[in-house]
Parts: structure tokens; sequence; C-alpha cells
């Protein structure tokens, strides 16, 4: 779709004037003209002096860098044509896949096991292998960025006949190999998600093994959902720890968080061994601004959590939206037994205390990540919330954090994690990933209720120097692209 010229031709420069500037290195904001052209930001000049005829008016208004999505399910998403689409009305520019351990590919069963069915909606293609993912990437015209990870649990579903049972020496090379193929071929890095059934058998060993693909590949990404976040939380967070230092990527640990009544309040010794260790090795976390989580159907989670609703079932799709003790008294049962009517699934598991959320939120190490599940028949409002949330709830009306700072965990921070070089920041040379923003409107609509809502207070959001969103209408969906890893290792902070 070209660029609606009633608004501006983004084929030819063009000035964004009179908005205040917050770059997303968390400096203070300042007023400034900024020129964009050729899809780069060419200058940023005072205020009235560029000289461009186009002007793109945003007066009033914040201009910030894209919001870059550290934690995606979006896979599948970002090949399809969506509308309304749930990243870009929030002003996300950028979305990480394959987190987790799942990913689009390799997968080539029909019916793939909980969680990787995740991406098994409608259309879902079959992969034999990661690079066919990205060719897909290329031929298609997307909406937005795009940072591949390769999931674990796929090299597992591919190369293990048993998932019950840890890899064997020949297993262990195959998928490293298979690593080593995707990096090759522009993949960021590798997830796990020794979490789930799947990879659940994996041992520390099989883990350091397979992800010592990464090694001496400067900006590589190890991103590691925990083997346990409730009461073994702290060993868990040791072996993610060791599994990255035996490798030197830069190690994410997916959407921190401590899970249960009886662990609330244990992120204050969680995020200090955490800190402690980035001061050794490359480490940081990402995190969701609401204090309920989102995955697949487990009856260990719903003993832990004050509420669950559920958002999907396979042998029941007529129950997602509701709440399972609603469910389980419509049926008589015990509400484990309509968990087990119900499965598979997934569900929203309301377990964590809004105090840790906080606390996980405005820590130095913490990028945001939506951890949204686009397929899901009723999805956990964090989907289309997440970083209108943490600018409008969490910054203007909590006063958690200025809103400086709430964007470069949104922008800068995790460019500089992933080895974005030229992202994440308004700056001459960048990428005109760009979101102009109302800070006095800007708010979350989705709810778990109605968890299909587009944010408020997002005026114009530019991919690429596209003008891909304006005032919530769609203007351009083919401004994306595949983005590369950049080979830089003093672009990847410690």
């Amino acid at each position: 779709m070209k660029p609606d010229t009633d608004i501006i031709d983004t084929t030819q420069a063009f000035v964004i004037r009179g908005a205040e500037v917050i770059d997303g290195s968390g400096a203070p904001r300042f007023e400034a003209d900024v020129v964009v052209r050729g899809g780069l930001i060419d200058a940023i000049v005072p205020p009235g002096s560029a000289s461009t005829p186009q002007v793109l008016d945003g007066s009033g208004l914040i201009l910030c860098p894209g919001f870059i999505d550290t934690h995606s399910h979006d896979d599948l998403l970002v090949l399809q044509a969506t509308e309304p689409h749930p990243k870009l009305a929030q002003g996300v520019c950028t979305v990480v896949t394959g987190n987790c351990g799942i990913s689009l590919a390799p997968l080539l069963v029909e019916h793939p096991p909980a969680p990787l069915d995740l991406l098994d909606a409608e259309g879902a293609p079959r992969l034999a292998d990661f690079r066919d993912y990205l060719a897909r990437l290329d031929a298609t015209p997307l909406a937005l960025n795009v940072v591949p990870l390769i999931g674990h649990s796929n090299l597992r579903l591919k190369h293990l006949a048993d998932l019950q049972r840890p890899a064997d020496a020949a297993q262990v090379d195959a998928m490293r190999d298979e690593v080593s193929a995707a990096l090759d071929a522009g993949g960021f890095g590798l997830s796990t998600g020794v979490y789930y059934p799947p990879a659940r058998a994996a041992t520390t060993a099989e883990l350091i093994g397979v992800s010592a693909a990464l090694q001496g590949r400067p900006g590589a990404v190890l991103a590691m959902h925990l083997r346990d976040e409730a009461d073994h939380i702290d060993a868990a967070i040791a072996e993610a720890l060791e599994v990255g230092a035996s490798n030197g990527a830069t190690l994410v640990l997916s959407h921190h968080k401590v899970m249960g009544r009886r662990n609330h309040g244990r992120t204050r010794q969680t995020l200090q061994a955490i800190e402690t260790a980035a001061g050794l090795q490359s480490v940081c976390i990402d995190c969701y601004p609401y204090a309920a989580s989102s995955t697949m159907l487990r009856l260990d989670r719903i003993a832990d959590s004050d509420d669950v609703l559920i958002t999907t079932s396979v042998p029941h799709p007529e129950q997602g939206g509701r709440r399972l003790a609603a469910i389980a008294a419509d049926w008589g049962v015990p509400q484990s037994e309509a968990a087990q009517r119900l499965m598979p699934g997934g569900a929203v598991y309301f377990a964590l205390a809004e105090s840790d959320v906080e606390r996980v939120l405005v820590h130095p190490l913490a990028m945001i990540g939506s951890d949204g599940l686009p397929h899901d028949r009723h999805p956990h409002p964090r989907l289309w919330g997440s970083f209108p949330r943490v600018l409008g709830h969490y910054s203007r009306e909590r006063g958690l954090l200025p809103l400086e700072s709430a964007v470069h965990k949104m922008t800068g921070l995790p460019a500089r994690r992933f080895g974005l070089a030229d992202r994440g920041r308004v700056a001459v040379g960048q990428a005109a990933d760009l979101v102009l923003f109302d800070a006095a409107r800007v708010r979350d609509a989705a709810s778990y209720e109605a968890p299909a809502q587009a944010p408020e207070g997002i005026h114009a959001v530019l991919v690429n120097g596209r003008l891909a969103q304006w005032q919530g209408r769609a203007v351009d969906r083919a401004a994306g692209r595949r983005l590369t890893r950049q080979r830089d290792a003093d672009k990847v902070a410690r």
C-alpha cells in the first residue's frame, strides 16, 4: 500500500515539526525539528528552522523512537495481513519473535504439542528449516520490522523421538548445528522454554551444548524462559546464568516475575541476584506491565492463582473469555476437573503481586515486552495495551518512572541489547522508526473482559520513514523488514 498522499508523501523528504523529542537515550526531552529523508533521520535542527516543504505537524505531541517489543509471539502474525494491527496501534515498530523456545520453524508436524500450538493458527505454514522462515519474511510485505529467534523446543521436536528424555550427544550436536545455520542465515539467536513439557526434560548440559552455537558471535542473543517462576525460581535463575555465561551471548531472562501468593515480594531477591550477575556477564530482563500472566492451561498454575480466565480451549472453544470458577460451577465439578476438560487450552492467571510488577518494571535492567498471544480466542490485554499502559498508567498516572525512562525501556535499551545499532534513538543516521503520541492522553484501552481494544493517544507511527499508521488508521502496511544481526560487540552493552 502506498502512503496516503493527502497526509504526506514519505517517499520525499519531510519534517516533523512542533513536537517535543524524547530521543530514547533516557536524556531529558527537547524541542527540535526532525527531518526524515530516504527512510533515515536526516537532520535534527532548532524548532522552526527546517526548510523542507513537507511538514508533519507534531504540535503538542511527543516524538520518540518506534517501540521495540522485546518479547512477542508474532512469528505467524507478521506474515499475515492484519487490520487493525495490535502492535502498530501501540507504536511498536519492531518485534522480537521466537520466544519461550517456540518459533514457527522448524515445524513439520500437523498437530504440534502445547505450547508450540500457540502458533498453529489458520494459515500457519509447515517449514522444515529456520532458513525457510527467514525466506518467508523476505518474500512477504511486512507491516513492521522483525528480529527472529529460533526456538529450542522446535529443535527438540525435530530431532528427538521422545521429548520426555534428555538429548543424547548426537542430538545435541544436530540441534547446535541447526542453530549455527540459523545464525549464519540471519537469525539473531536462540530461545529456550524448559518450563514447558516439550523441553522440560532438557538438562543444563543440553542447554549449554545447544547454545554453544552462540559462542564467538558478538551480538547473538539467548532468551530464556526460566525452568520455574515460583518456589524454585532461585535455582532456575542460577541455571540460566550458568548457560548464558557458557557461551557469552546477551542473556535475556524472559518476562521476569514471581508466581503465587507465597512468593509475593521475592523480586527483591531475584533482582539482586540478576543485578550481581550483570557485573560479570551480559544479562538483562524483559517484563510486561500487568499483574496477571498468560500461557497454556496448567493445573499447577491454577493452584497458585487467585482467579483464572480461560483464553482458549480446543475441546470447548465456546468457553474462551470466561472465568474457570464459573465454568466449573456450570458443570458442577471442581475447577481442577473443569480445567482438565478444557485442555489443551490457554489461560490468564491472576497470581502476581502488583508491587513485584512495579519493582521489576522500574529496574534498570528491565525492558518492555508484551508476551501477547495473537492467536488466542480471547487474548490477554497485553497484546494490545502493553506499551501505552507503561506510558499512561505507570508513568503519567502512577508516577512510577519519568516518561523519558519509560521510552528508554522501549527503545534505546532494547536496541542496544539486541544489537540494533541503527534503531532505538532519535539521532541523525538512525532508521526513521518514529512515534508521535499525546503524553496527556495516551493510555491502554484493552481490558481482561474486552482485550482487543486499540489504545488511545497514539497519533502517528512511522516504520523506516514510511507512515504506517495515522490517528488509528492504516496507511502503509508494507514498510517493515527483516532486520539483520549486527556483528559489532561494542554495540552490545553489559
